[in-house]
């Protein structure tokens, strides 16, 4: 059964804490970036050798394996965001429905060991682009959809907190 989505705009943890995942925003940066993601790898890993890691806590949350899921098509799209800010004056960045995408790739049965490969070699990926970029361009613009506009060390800032909730998430 399909998850209520999400409606909310998440771009407010790049002006107050979150509550609920405590993470420290202030110090995210590009640079601290391939640290985190590196740190988080091995308890995702964890998470998905869990032997209820498919089985949801109810009926409006998603199983960790649907969490890693996302996390691994968040490792990749926000890579090809970060590099089209890095390559793009003025990036622009198409919609992403991440509900839609949960119940096109039916994250919901995927196979928890290539899950697990997967999210790692994206993991690795974005982790390697933020690893490139120079401070000097952490003052690059891209725009979302909706019109939200991020900087190279914004986007850096929001798609850690969304990793590191996540992970959060599903008590990793």
């Amino acid at each position: 059964m399909p998850i209520i989505p999400d409606e909310k705009d998440w771009t407010w943890v790049l002006t107050r804490p979150c509550p609920e995942c405590s993470f420290d925003l202030p110090s995210a940066t590009p640079a601290t970036a391939p640290a985190t993601i590196g740190n988080m790898l091995p308890r995702w890993r964890a998470v998905l050798r869990r032997p209820e890691v498919a089985e949801r806590p109810n009926d409006t949350t998603w199983s960790p394996l649907e969490y890693a899921c996302h996390v691994r098509d968040v490792f990749a799209l926000f890579d090809q965001r970060l590099n089209l800010m890095l390559e793009s004056d003025d990036a622009r960045f198409e919609n992403w429905d991440q509900d839609r995408t949960a119940v096109e790739m039916d994250y919901a049965n995927a196979d928890p060991a290539v899950v697990s490969a997967q999210l790692t070699a994206e993991g690795e990926q974005i982790a390697e682009s933020f690893a490139g970029v120079r401070e000097s361009d952490w003052g690059r613009k891209g725009l979302r959809s909706n019109g939200s506009e991020f900087t190279v060390l914004t986007l850096a800032q929001y798609f850690l907190h969304d990793v590191v909730h996540h992970l959060h998430d599903v008590d990793g």
